[in-house]
């Protein structure tokens, strides 16, 4: 079982919903980003969703796409977002952390290679948005072979002949991306949502958390109702990136986390 497996396991029996953080490592550099890596389970935070930054984010909208800039900027390599969780982990080996990026930087520093450093640094799970299920040998079942969870995303066009697919080798949880397109495009509707979440559901005993869309407490509880969970990224990106300082930032983090496990 991993930490991931873990985490929603008590949370159902606590009867709670999850609140999945989403932070770009690297933003605005490694010691304000690990500052509030570090804070957030104390904030609510259930599940560490860390982004990799990569040059050409084609699943990113324009603010994790600055933020992303922002950490290159500031020389943030991958190997950075490693020892960050490596870092994190000598005072947390409970908090789930999954990192989210792209194919490019991994293939560049060998899959095998990679995963035993992911492993070794200690984290849980893969989101890699432009590895298709078709893709699978190249990443997923080698990553779940050493005992990483591979998140798939399914979205509003993702129909009941495409979702056994997409469900297939899915493991640790089923992210909704709520809204077509971008992050951070629009807002996230919940009584259009909860019957996608339902028609997942159907198919799949993994938890399925909602993301994209959701910026206030408010929503977020709303989208935690009518899923097990729900994510937050560019509203959080947004605020440390207006320059508030780490603890307003997680105060926000806080009444995001509080309004999910509400829900």
């Amino acid at each position: 079982m991993t930490r991931i497996d873990a985490k929603f396991s008590a949370l159902k029996t606590a009867n709670r919903k999850a609140f999945v953080a989403y932070m770009m490592a690297g933003d605005p550099d490694l010691e304000t980003s690990f500052e509030l890596m570090k804070g957030l389970p104390a904030a609510g935070v259930d599940v560490i969703e860390l982004g990799v930054p990569f040059t050409d984010p084609m699943a990113d909208g324009p603010t994790i796409q600055a933020a992303g800039q922002r950490a290159l900027a500031s020389g943030t390599t991958l190997q950075d977002v490693l020892d960050m969780v490596r870092r994190f982990r000598a005072d947390d080996d409970t908090t789930p952390i999954v990192l989210m990026g792209y194919y490019n930087p991994i293939y560049s520093r060998g899959v095998d290679t990679f995963l035993a450093d992911a492993n070794e640094a200690g984290v849980d799970g893969l989101i890699v948005v432009d590895l298709p299920p078709e893709e699978d040998d190249e990443l997923c079942v080698p990553a779940q072979k050493t005992g990483l969870n591979f998140i798939r995303l399914a979205t509003p066009t993702t129909d009941n002949k495409r979702l056994p697919k997409v469900l297939e080798n899915t493991s640790g949880f089923v992210y909704y991306v709520s809204i077509t397109g971008i992050t951070g495009a629009a807002e996230a509707q919940a009584d259009h949502v909860g019957p996608e979440v339902a028609r997942i559901k159907s198919q799949t005993d993994l938890p399925v958390v909602v993301g994209f869309g959701i910026r206030t407490p408010e929503a977020s509880q709303a989208m935690a109702g009518v899923s097990d969970g729900a994510v937050v990224g560019s509203a959080i990106v947004s605020k440390l990136a207006s320059g508030a300082p780490v603890a307003e930032v997680l105060d926000f983090v806080a009444s995001l986390a509080d309004g999910a496990h509400r829900g």
